[in-house]
């Protein structure tokens, strides 16, 4: 898979580990994520999956921190949920919706077995065991489109490692550096009151812990 990668992401990663504003991170992430899939999504069938979307891509949020803390680049951490996105969509039939095609599930799988495995994900089973509680709300299938899938977002032969566009455009193996200094307002939906109020938090939950 080949994913953008700028200062926004990085400062995303920031505000979904900070106090306060990683619930609004969070809230902010998934509205963008819904927004864009569903940008993908057979036009007749858009809006129904709407709410299956915003309950994946939230689950998604922890499995995104879960990889961070495991280990993983920013840009590994990503296209892990992004993975899952694809699990997701090729199980409903919506092929439309996916970002590598159909022959490079196993591939992709295989990259990150060792994740998967310890959060019991499966490509059946793509959520594994950061499946809410109550689950996600369901939405109507395609199966018939794997019949003959079409993915005219997907794009094919980055399925070996970790593919990242730059800002620049330039296509980099692994991801860019993290930078030293990150603005955490650079973060969708952060304003300066959000990172102030963040920092007041996590200033207050350092005093607590000396």
């Amino acid at each position: 898979m080949k994913i953008n990668q700028t200062v926004r992401h990085f400062a995303a990663k920031k505000a979904l580990t900070l106090p306060v504003i990683g619930d609004l991170a969070v809230e902010k992430l998934v509205d963008l994520h819904t927004n864009v899939f569903a940008g993908k999504a057979d036009p007749a069938h858009a809006e129904e999956r709407r709410p299956h979307l915003d309950g994946f891509f939230d689950a998604t949020m922890d499995s995104y921190l879960a990889a961070l803390n495991a280990g993983y680049t920013e840009a590994a951490a990503r296209e892990i949920t992004h993975v899952q996105a694809n699990f997701d969509f090729y199980n409903h039939g919506w092929t439309e919706m996916m970002e590598f095609p159909v022959e490079e599930l196993d591939a992709h799988y295989d990259r990150y077995r060792d994740f998967f495995e310890t959060f019991e994900i499966t490509i059946a089973d793509p959520l594994g065991k950061f499946e809410p509680a109550d689950g996600i709300p369901e939405a109507p299938s395609t199966p018939e489109k794997l019949d003959d899938p079409e993915h005219p977002h997907a794009e094919g032969g980055f399925a070996d490692d970790v593919y990242v566009q730059g800002p620049d455009g330039e296509v980099l193996v692994g991801g860019q550096d993290e930078p030293e200094a990150v603005d955490v307002t650079d973060a969708p939906g952060v304003s300066a009151d959000d990172a102030a109020s963040a920092e007041g938090a996590d200033a207050d939950e350092e005093a607590r812990a000396d």
